[in-house]
């Protein structure tokens, strides 16, 4: 117990002496048209562009291969239901 009110205790000041500025960004403050807001949203922006990319591509790649196997299951060749019996007959 003793050792989680020191933890208490130093989380607390080290929160009294950090400088408001510091706790939270420009667009929590409410200044949304700040140079730093402008750069967090574009950041954001691109990350989810990636990842929209990313997935779109493995989409794509697995539509691909869903296609390639629909179209060879297609084309292949069915088994003879008989096989001939004797040698003759596959001489034919």
């Amino acid at each position: 117990m003793k050792a989680m009110r020191q933890c208490a205790l130093l989380a607390a000041l080290a929160m009294a002496a950090t400088p408001q500025s510091v706790l939270a960004c420009a667009t929590c403050f409410g200044n949304s048209d700040s140079d730093l807001a402008k750069a967090m949203n574009w950041g954001i922006l691109s990350l989810l562009a990636v990842v929209v990319l990313v997935l779109g591509g493995l989409a794509a790649f697995f539509i691909y291969l869903a296609r390639r196997a629909a179209m060879t299951a297609g084309a292949e060749t069915p088994v003879p239901e008989s096989l001939p019996e004797t040698s003759e007959q596959i001489q034919r």
